[in-house]
């Protein structure tokens, strides 16, 4: 079943018409376009997974038939006017069930919701062949349209939020497309507040009770209104976030009204109507009617509002700039998994580590690169940040891993005694049989343990759970080595340093690239080696780009050194040429 039927049968079993009793106001319909069509029989259908079920209908006992061969399927499937002058002259249809029992002329029109799922058909039959004036057609698509604003009738409370009184994001959607059609060139201006932060909600949850946030909702919204006045109409989408359009004004126009709105809920607090503070944020955006859908309006709106909130600011209108990024990152999530199974995208690039005493070159950090079919070259750390905290992270820390351990094994088969260093998340280590999978990789190709060294934040290190504690131990067990990556940038190290399962500290780039010029940072590095040197750690330098610095790397006893002044990343190839070279 296609994703677009499941959506379709979401859509008409949330209407709770499927196996309902007869109603009088369907009947109604039904009888009328027996009787203008001059036809026995007359129906309103829904097509349901394997059947059409009749929510009334006219001329006929029972209240369904199967779904296959059945017209209004095909109405359905096509959402489009059908109409059959003879069933028995049709090869589609001259053995389906109606056919069979005695139908010889049909016409259908769909029953579309302004979501646009079709939900069956508003249908004549006859047990005559006849055709259908365009006349006739237009007055049976009318009957539909009935039978589909009777079906919204009935359902308007879902139109209404009962908590506030006011419209929901339903009625939002109905109310846009009323405007569309009378307007179309039209501009508007949505106006999104979110009275409290969605982060906050969790903690106020718990804190003070769901009935605490229901009486904030509904205050909260008799105050916007009373703000708003009658000009313009509230929405409340939830929680305590709500929209209303206003007419286009200019961009200092716009933030005067979205300050005025937000001082009169902060008035809210002064009056102590509510027991907490509350720091309304204002989202806004422009819109031509004809260009957008209610999803659309929402969208942009609510990522002005979370934009300002992240500066800092009262309110914020919407930026283009700011959605292309945040559309690339969801892009990137989405394009990451067809990355995965292609053999071109993804690839891995070894930088070289060299020991500070000797020159020898002891291993290499594999690092993942991304050359995207449309987007081109894409930075790590653009997209692994991205994927970290998604379902994602472990399918892509399995890729890396498999062509780690098949590269690297490769070189232990050549002789090469090289330690690859592979970046692993948290995330993966909260995987409970990552360690093993790991192990067992290397196993089945035969690398030594010796020959992987993992590579995490500092931070990752420090707040890692039981699950994650106990995947390290067992790599360390097995003979691997692990390093704290990016040293210094995280907690700052001297209370936890003792505590953290680890043989290599790897002091951050950001260090490195100003020793030799900068007296401070030369102590900091002095002491961040002097330091882990004294807990029994191995220290390497990352991002090393001149002499000075390596030389004096060496002076401060480092034990090894990586950076472009050494290498730069290098395919597996290239890698194994500048080890052939280093040799000579």
């Amino acid at each position: 079943m296609s994703t677009q039927e499941q959506d379709r049968l979401f859509a008409l079993r949330q209407l709770n018409l499927l196996d309902t009793s007869p109603s009088e106001s369907f009947d109604r319909i039904t009888r009328m376009a027996s009787q203008l069509f001059d036809l026995p029989i007359a129906a309103v259908s829904l097509t349901d997974e394997n059947r059409q079920w009749f929510k009334s209908r006219v001329g006929v006992d029972h209240w369904e038939i199967p779904r296959e061969t059945a017209p209004c399927a095909d109405v359905c499937d096509s959402s489009k006017l059908l109409v059959i002058p003879d069933l028995l002259a049709s090869k589609n249809y001259r053995n389906s069930h109606l056919a069979n029992s005695g139908i010889r002329f049909y016409a259908g029109a769909p029953l579309i919701t302004r979501e646009g799922h079709t939900l069956g058909a508003m249908c004549v039959l006859g047990t005559q062949p006849r055709e259908v004036s365009e006349q006739e057609q237009a007055t049976l698509q009318d009957l539909a349209t009935m039978v589909m604003a009777q079906i919204e009738l009935q359902h308007a409370f879902g139109r209404i939020d009962p908590l506030t009184g006011l419209s929901n994001r339903h009625q939002f959607a109905e109310d846009l497309q009323d405007m569309q059609r009378d307007a179309p060139n039209g501009q508007r201006v949505a106006l999104f507040t979110q009275v409290v932060d969605a982060s906050e909600l969790g903690t106020l949850h718990r804190t003070v009770g769901p009935a605490f946030l229901d009486d904030l909702a509904r205050i909260t919204a008799r105050c916007l209104q009373q703000a708003i006045g009658s000009k313009s109409k509230l929405y409340h989408l939830g929680g305590c976030q709500f929209v209303h359009l206003v007419e286009h004004k200019s961009d200092a126009d716009l933030l005067e009204e979205a300050t005025r709105l937000r001082l009169a809920l902060l008035a809210l607090e002064s009056a102590q109507a509510i027991p907490v503070l509350v720091r309304p944020t204002m989202g806004i955006a422009p819109f031509r009617l004809s260009d957008v859908t209610a999803e659309d309006v929402l969208r942009t709106a609510h990522a002005a509002c979370l934009d300002a909130h992240q500066a800092g600011k009262a309110a914020g209108l919407f930026s283009l700039d700011l959605d292309a990024h945040y559309q690339r990152r969801f892009s990137l999530l989405g394009d990451i998994g067809p990355a995965l199974e292609s053999a071109d995208e993804l690839y891995l690039l070894f930088q070289p580590r060299v020991s500070l005493a000797t020159g020898e070159c002891l291993g290499a950090e594999a690092l993942l690169r991304w050359q995207h079919p449309t987007l081109g070259e894409v930075s790590p750390n653009e997209f692994i940040p991205l994927i970290e905290n998604t379902p994602m992270v472990k399918p892509l820390t399995q890729w890396v891993l498999h062509h780690v351990v098949q590269q690297a094994a490769a070189w232990h088969r050549a002789g090469k005694t090289l330690q690859i260093s592979v970046n692993v998340s948290a995330t993966n280590l909260e995987e409970e049989d990552f360690a093993l999978r790991l192990l067992d990789l290397m196993a089945r190709m035969g690398l030594p343990s010796t020959a992987i060294e993992v590579e995490l934040t500092e931070s990752a290190m420090i707040s890692q759970g039981e699950v994650a504690t106990t995947q390290l131990k067992a790599l360390i067990a097995a003979g691997l080595r692990v390093a704290i990556d990016d040293f210094g940038t995280g907690y700052s190290s001297l209370a936890y340093l003792h505590e953290i399962p680890a043989h290599t500290v790897k002091i951050d780039r950001s260090f490195i690239t100003e020793l030799g010029e900068d007296a401070r940072t030369e102590t900091l590095v002095n002491s961040m080696i002097s330091m882990a040197h004294d807990l029994g750690y191995r220290v390497v330098a990352e991002g090393i780009e001149n002499d000075t610095s390596y030389r004096r790397l060496m002076e401060l006893g480092c034990d090894e050194a990586q950076g472009y002044f050494i290498a730069k990343p290098l395919l597996p190839t290239a890698f194994e040429t500048w080890l052939q070279n280093r040799a000579i």
